[in-house]
């Protein structure tokens, strides 16, 4: 794959507790020249993010329900609102993961439901991320089969956050377990071209890492 195919699959994480405005702006730029699919922001800055990066070709996505996923449904369909319309074109939204566990699939999708509707309504993408590491196969599979019914975009592995990051397994799974018209992002620990390319290899659409430079540096681009 050349590198330039490689960055149409990459969201570039810009998501540290302790990120600065200057980060931000240069992260964006960085983005930009690479020509990545997106950047993943914080909430807070979605509009800047959105100005940066106008007249480019990388889109502006964030997260909501981060990273823990425990937010009231009203908080993640609020906060679903004020990203689209600050600009953000994809929501990376954490699911309840108790709800999970639970094996409470209505529960699941009346927390989804909405904000697909939101994002259906405007022309925006909504990936669910289920933190993998920390579900059964059996957790995993239901609610990629719940959320396919649903019609959802795309299901994530990880928050990059929880106690594991995507396998290749798990990529695996989430395949087989989601509907073709449902794409799966793998994010979480993918610091490596062999981790990008065993990824894509088991069944990623798409890429979360915030190590887009050596990923891209490995498969031959410019970075500098």
């Amino acid at each position: 794959m050349q590198a330039k195919e490689l960055a149409r699959l990459i969201d570039h994480a810009l998501l540290k507790p302790l990120q600065t405005e200057s980060e931000l702006l240069s992260g964006c730029a960085q983005a930009a020249k690479w020509g990545v699919f997106s950047v993943c922001v914080r909430p807070c800055e979605v509009a800047r993010a959105t100005r940066e990066l106008n007249g480019t070709v990388v889109s502006v996505g964030t997260v909501i329900g981060f990273p823990q996923g425990g937010h009231h449904p009203g908080i993640k369909r609020a906060e679903a609102v004020q990203a689209l319309a600050d600009g953000a074109v994809e929501l990376d939204m954490v699911a309840n993961l108790g709800k999970i566990r639970e094996r409470a699939w209505n529960n699941l999708l009346d927390e989804v439901a909405p904000i697909l509707e939101l994002t259906r309504g405007r022309g925006r993408l909504l990936k669910v991320i289920l933190e993998t590491a920390m579900l059964s196969d059996e957790e995993k599979i239901g609610a990629c089969e719940a959320l396919g019914r649903l019609g959802v975009d795309f299901v994530k592995t990880s928050t990059g956050y929880g106690d594991g990051g995507a396998t290749v397994a798990d990529v695996g799974l989430l395949r087989r377990a989601s509907p073709p018209k449902v794409g799966v992002k793998a994010s979480g620990g993918i610091r490596t071209l062999e981790q990008a390319m065993a990824m894509i290899e088991a069944g990623a659409t798409r890429l979360g890492t915030a190590s887009t430079g050596t990923l891209l540096a490995s498969a031959g681009a410019g970075t500098s």
